[in-house]
């Protein structure tokens, strides 16, 4: 059976033809199909020796700011000339049409677990639940730090308000979830049709927990991933990469 044929895309397709209110979670493998390697992927070079998990953390970043600062400068520098691929276009198309449509008929809601920004490139408004990469804060008095920052210098970055170093405004591990990120999350969740889970294994809470509020209130889960997690939530399982689901999925829809 090939994608175009696939009875769980026409499944899909009917049930969101139908839906006023979609809600999208994107995670690490949307961005994995445009060279963006996953978090959980082993490090490469110099971060060979050492997990992500060690250096994502407030902990760490207090026992070595320059470690730290001059990873995330390494990661920024790996993704910089990343591009968005056909799922991130499909999904901007989608988002846009039902915006610029006269008496909208669908309300669509991108959350998205990734800290890159290549929604934003394709065109997309996200909500992000983990940051985004290319923003700083101070790590003590969390004033924004908009001034540009070279990704060639691992040098840290001085707080122009109070001195402390400036750290990248990801959440670490411990860290809460941004409060309004999560409120609009919620809400999306809460109140959606249908829910989509697309590239994420949905194993990291809170946000894996969207899908269950969403079932919980009657919605439709379907889930696009080329590894299916298998969950008893997901009513439609598409089993592609979203590069090659989504596009399919828009084109049968009309947009």
């Amino acid at each position: 059976m090939t994608l175009s044929t696939d009875t769980n895309l026409s499944k899909a397709v009917q049930v969101l033809k139908n839906a006023q209110r979609i809600c999208i979670l994107t995670g690490a493998g949307i961005s994995a199909e445009s060279g963006i390697p996953t978090f959980r992927d082993e490090q490469s070079g110099l971060w060979k020796s050492f997990r992500a998990e060690d250096l994502a953390s407030i902990d760490a970043f207090n026992r070595d700011p320059k470690l730290v600062w001059s990873w995330y400068q390494w990661r920024r520098a790996e993704v910089k000339d990343k591009s968005p691929n056909p799922a991130h276009h499909a999904l901007a198309k989608w988002q846009q049409h039902s915006v610029k449509a006269d008496k909208p008929s669908q309300q669509l809601s991108l959350i998205t677990q990734n800290v890159d920004d290549l929604h934003e490139q394709a065109g997309s408004s996200a909500t992000h639940l983990h940051g985004e990469l290319w923003k700083n804060h101070c790590s003590d008095c969390g004033m924004p730090y908009i001034a540009h920052i070279d990704t060639g210098s691992t040098e840290l970055v001085e707080c122009d308000a109070c001195g402390g170093y400036v750290r990248p405004s990801i959440v670490w591990f411990g860290e809460m979830l941004p409060q309004r990120a999560w409120q609009v999350a919620q809400q999306s969740a809460d109140n959606c049709d249908v829910f989509m889970s697309i590239g994420t294994s949905s194993i990291v809470y809170p946000a894996a927990g969207l899908a269950q509020v969403a079932k919980q209130n009657g919605a439709t889960v379907i889930e696009i991933n080329p590894h299916p997690t298998d969950s008893g939530l997901v009513d439609i399982q598409i089993p592609y990469p979203a590069g090659q689901a989504l596009p399919a999925l828009i084109n049968q829809l009309g947009l």
